[in-house]
């Protein structure tokens, strides 16, 4: 039976990232792998809440937007808001209970936790703009393209959680299990290789949601924002994009120092390699039906479906050669949309501050690199 203090019985420097017992003390002193901790200290130094950007300009703009538009920037929301929903829960239930490391396990609870604000900022953008925010809530499950969406997200995640939940309780073998609720027998085979594997698929399935589900639905945020239209929406979704691409950072680094920290998935990885460029694919295919979704109507000024389109592969093609996977897309060297480049960087938007909420500072993070001998020679 598991513990929330368990004595381990090996430093945690010898334990590895995941499966090898919990975690028994937090601290973080010395640790296995500081490039993790250091994602922990980013992710709070960019702690911020929704309330600090003001939308009150957005109600104007949004009443005089066409029916097209609206259609646009409503359906964006919801699909933002379901794919929060699911992160704002899922990497705590997934990874909490198989973590094995002090520095691993708060970065997960902070992850989660910043999913979580992601959330409330978009009831605080839609209290704004609607008289009756429940609408967009209520309605969102009726749309079929973020069905499908959230279902191929989470089958990974509930994969793992079921099978994970056997081999905790189980262990290695083949068991006969009857459901409780139909009464009907199932087998169940459970092997470490098979745990593993599931952990990498949802890792990357992880990866693919960070990296390539919310780039659509971003770009048309901040397109109407270049064309002075919702700018306070732009601005949270510039500090959401800021944050997802920590999220990023930290399932590019898990995915590649597992292999050398486990050798079971240096194997996993060479076996699911095809699977994982399909995870890929099918979410630049499932964005790129979005992009349809939403201009079904026509387009934007600056913005359509084929741009769209030749941007998420561009986006997609990125992230796979990343993790060292080829891409069967042909794109360019350049972004096609490369005005997007100012949303995702730092801090080079410059706004005044009556119109909308400066995005470009770091509350509560403090460079710490400063040495006895950074300020030798200097006089006053």
């Amino acid at each position: 039976m598991s513990s929330v203090f368990e004595k381990k019985n090996k430093s945690h420097l010898e334990s590895k990232m995941f499966f090898d017992s919990g975690v028994d003390v937090a601290r973080y002193d010395v640790v296995k792998y500081p490039q993790l901790d250091k994602l922990t200290e980013k992710q709070l130094g960019f702690f911020w809440r929704p309330e600090e950007v003001d939308v009150t300009k957005d109600k104007a703009d949004f009443s005089s937007l066409s029916d097209f538009e609206k259609h646009i920037f409503t359906s964006n929301l919801k699909r933002q808001i379901l794919l929060d929903s699911v992160q704002g829960r899922a990497p705590t239930e997934t990874l909490i209970p198989v973590v094995s490391l002090p520095e691993l396990e708060p970065l997960v609870q902070t992850w989660t936790f910043m999913e979580t604000i992601h959330s409330r900022s978009y009831t605080h953008i839609i209290r704004n703009i609607y008289p009756n925010p429940s609408v967009v809530f209520d309605e969102m499950l009726d749309i079929k393209e973020i069905i499908d969406c959230a279902e191929d997200i989470s089958k990974y995640y509930d994969e793992f959680i079921e099978y994970s939940k056997w081999y905790d309780l189980l262990g290695y073998g083949k068991y006969r299990i009857t459901n409780k609720v139909t009464q009907e027998d199932q087998y169940v085979s459970l092997d470490e290789y098979e745990l593993k594997k599931k952990l990498w698929l949802t890792l990357n399935s992880i990866n693919v949601l960070e990296g390539v589900r919310f780039y659509v639905s971003f770009a048309c945020s901040w397109a109407f924002a270049e064309l002075k239209k919702m700018e306070g929406n732009a601005k949270i979704i510039k500090l959401i994009a800021r944050d997802e691409n920590i999220h990023l950072a930290i399932t590019q680094s898990i995915l590649k120092l597992l292999p050398k920290d486990d050798e079971t998935f240096a194997k996993i990885k060479e076996d699911c390699e095809q699977q994982v460029i399909g995870m890929f694919t099918t979410a630049i295919d499932q964005e790129k039906k979005w992009a349809k979704y939403l201009f079904k109507d026509g387009s934007m000024l600056g913005l359509n479906e084929k741009l769209l389109s030749d941007y998420i592969e561009w986006i997609g093609t990125k992230r796979m050669r990343t993790l060292g996977y080829a891409s069967p897309y042909q794109v360019p060297q350049s972004n096609p949309l490369p005005w997007t480049e100012k949303w995702i960087g730092g801090g080079n938007v410059q706004v005044a501050p009556q119109e909308t909420e400066i995005s470009s500072y770091v509350i509560g993070a403090v460079k710490q690199d400063v040495s006895a001998d950074t300020l030798k020679g200097l006089s006053l």
